[in-house]
């Protein structure tokens, strides 16, 4: 699969609406059949950062979400709300969903 984790940080005034803005973007790509997962969080540190985990099936997967006529138009409905370019991680790594911590089992 790939993971993809993206953090993205928004100009002052933007913030709060951020999600709004983005929601479009979210759920069309959480509808892509490839898609394992699309999750928004927002930092606990720093209320201006907001951080993407996603993760596709595979390489075909990948390549759709990117060629996707709402992947453009989400990048464009966020671009005046960023203060900057995005920071990335991109990964292919082994399995297709989460598993468990191994240091820290409960029950």
């Amino acid at each position: 699969m790939y993971f993809i984790v993206v953090k993205f940080k928004t100009k002052p005034g933007c913030s709060d609406g951020f999600m709004e803005r983005v929601a479009p973007f979210t759920a069309a790509t959480r509808r892509e059949p490839g898609n394992l997962w699309f999750d928004w969080s927002r930092s606990v540190e720093d209320p201006a950062e907001f951080v993407l985990v996603e993760a596709f099936l595979d390489d075909d997967a990948a390549g759709a979400h990117v060629s996707s006529d709402h992947f453009k138009a989400g990048l464009e409905a966020m671009r005046p709300a960023l203060l900057a370019t995005p920071r990335i991680v991109s990964r292919k790594v082994e399995g297709d969903s989460w598993g468990e911590m191994g240091e820290l089992r409960i029950g």
